[in-house]
């Protein structure tokens, strides 16, 4: 089994609601282009020096889907439903508040807002 999640990079006005549109925008087909947000390129590259997201990948690897995806304004993971998942969901918490990036959970329609 699996989760998703994703980290999007939001204003400081961000709430669950326009995160949850933003969400529903990065994984429409015609999500927009252009200059990728530093945030998201800061997070993307302290999360996968600790857990690649390409080979050689570690035998306990979090992730169900590879590479991971990413956009412009935003980071999809599809991690495993189990404890392998523990010290990445720890991570992803931590570098997202570092960043100042909204975390959104799709199956429970949660955001944690940065400073929350």
């Amino acid at each position: 089994m699996s989760f998703d999640l994703a980290v999007l990079a939001m204003d400081e006005s961000a709430d669950a609601a326009t995160a949850r549109a933003m969400f529903e925008r990065c994984t429409a087909d015609n999500h927009d282009e252009g200059e990728l947000d530093e945030r998201v390129v800061g997070f993307y590259e302290r999360l996968r020096s600790r857990f690649p997201d390409r080979p050689p990948y570690a035998a306990e690897s979090p992730w169900m889907s590879t590479p991971l995806e990413i956009g412009i304004d935003h980071v999809i993971m599809n991690l495993s439903f189990s404890s392998r998942s523990d010290a990445a969901l720890k991570a992803i918490e931590e570098l997202a508040g570092e960043f100042r990036l909204v975390i959104w959970d799709p199956q429970s329609q949660d955001a944690c807002l940065p400073g929350t």
